[in-house]
């Protein structure tokens, strides 16, 4: 019964792989979710909240980027190192009947779990339980940023399905862990009377 159950699951996992990277083909997601999977096209992303929040807290937000870097770094690292190396999911570009974009790199690395998205979402996470308890209205906009770089990495051939919802879990887990231990020693920063921008 288990392994039937693990084949079903597994058989859902092609069955929507191969509709986002086969039926949603077209040629406007051919031109724009590479880009979207890009880390520099998000750098102005980056640099806007790293400039708003040393414009808010001052010297205090050396304390948010260093575990907001730990964060992404962890991440990066339980997921590629650990997870990936033990797992040993060939990526689906390496397999027959992908559409695979020309410019898309497909990587000798393993597949599960997608790095991309254990980071966006661990970031997102982050981002949601500090800045977002004050600034509200960024929640919907850090989730759709994470969700939509995990789809991008689906169409574009490099990761399956379960491997971005693997990365997902994985960077909610890390994203919380990092938010609770910075709230516990450093969560002064944020105190309402410090905020200059309220939502």
């Amino acid at each position: 019964m288990e392994l039937t159950s693990c084949m079903n699951i597994i058989q859902i996992d092609f069955a929507i792989f191969e509709w986002v990277n086969n039926d949603l083909s077209s040629d406007l997601f051919d031109m724009v979710l590479p880009w979207i999977r890009e880390p520099y096209f998000w750098l102005p992303l980056y640099t806007f909240i790293i400039a708003f929040v040393f414009f808010n807290y001052g010297v205090k937000a050396y304390w948010f980027v260093l575990f907001l870097v730990l964060t992404a770094g962890s991440a990066d690292l339980i997921s590629s190192r650990a997870v990936k190396s033990t797992v040993r999911r060939l990526r689906p570009c390496n397999t027959e009947h992908v559409h695979v974009i020309e410019r898309v790199h497909c990587g000798a690395g393993y597949s599960f779990t997608s790095s991309h998205a254990t980071n966006h979402f661990a970031v997102a996470t982050f981002l949601v339980m500090t800045l977002g308890q004050h600034f509200k209205k960024i929640k919907p906009y850090c989730w759709a940023w994470a969700a939509i770089i995990g789809f991008s990495q689906i169409y574009v051939g490099v990761h399956f399905p379960l491997d971005i919802l693997g990365g997902a879990i994985l960077g909610l887990i890390l994203g919380q862990i990092w938010a609770i231990l910075f709230a516990r020693y450093y969560g002064h920063i944020f105190d309402d009377e410090e905020v200059i921008y309220e939502n």
